[in-house]
């Protein structure tokens, strides 16, 4: 049997090039894509609190507890997804990396005083309706999310923002600052499924409105939730992918 060629023997690895460029996602339409599909996720907790739950308030009523799953989503998933994806922006590859750090922590910023204000306002309904709070699951895994992500933020700033934190302790800690960032999103994504999905099994309990029934609120708050979750599952997708990511300090890449 005779040996194939060098061009026959090109074909394969052509081949292989050819479709791994066609499956390459540029970076600014994925963002703008991830963009629009995290509005649709404010957008569609807004209108779900709003049509079917009867508003906003800030009178301690089940309106107040509204606030809740807006700022959270929000906060903790959609600004926060945006803060994690700061570095992958090929602007900030070159150049000065201070505008892009204070970017990127007021972004996170941002983030953690929506979150804080989601928790005051589930605490306010909770405490004027004299139900108890964090004995849910939810409320566990929501609660353990933002104190992870408080000491995320808080070691983030000292070991980045501050100008006197030394280079060997910021080389230490970005690897574990990047493994949790990745972590408290998709924890965030999960709390805020798990609270549409027990929010709908309080509420949805008469007979022409039951869960099970799978009323308009539901199809409406589950599909809500997909979103979030395929939302949060494309962000740690962009986060891992090796072409997206920003040189290192010391790489051929980032010298020139």
């Amino acid at each position: 049997m005779a040996a194939p060629n060098d061009e026959e023997g090109a074909v394969g690895p052509r081949c292989h090039h050819r479709s791994t460029a066609m499956l390459d996602v540029p970076f600014l339409p994925f963002c703008a894509f991830l963009g629009t599909l995290g509005v649709l996720c404010v957008a569609m907790v807004g209108t779900w609190c709003q049509h079917w739950r009867g508003g906003f308030s800030l009178d301690g009523s089940s309106r107040t507890f509204n606030w809740h799953p807006v700022l959270m989503v929000t906060g903790l998933v959609v600004l926060y997804g945006a803060a994690a994806l700061v570095y992958r922006i090929p602007n900030t590859w070159s150049g000065p990396k201070l505008p892009w750090k204070v970017l990127h922590g007021s972004l996170a910023l941002g983030a953690f005083v929506l979150t804080v204000l989601g928790l005051a306002a589930v605490f306010c309904f909770h405490n004027s309706q004299g139900t108890p709070n964090m004995y849910s699951l939810h409320s566990w895994m929501g609660l353990g999310t933002v104190l992870l992500f408080s000491c995320q933020w808080a070691a983030g700033f000292g070991a980045f923002l501050l100008p006197w934190a030394p280079t060997w302790l910021r080389a230490l800690y970005k690897p574990i600052h990047v493994f949790f960032g990745s972590t408290i999103l998709l924890l965030s994504v999960a709390s805020c499924v798990s609270g549409i999905n027990e929010k709908l099994f309080f509420s949805l309990k008469n007979g022409t409105m039951q869960y099970k029934l799978l009323p308009a609120e539901a199809v409406f708050a589950n599909t809500l939730g997909l979103l979030i979750l395929i939302f949060g599952v494309l962000v740690v997708a962009a986060l891992a992918r090796p072409s997206w990511k920003r040189p290192d300090s010391d790489s051929p890449d980032s010298r020139q």
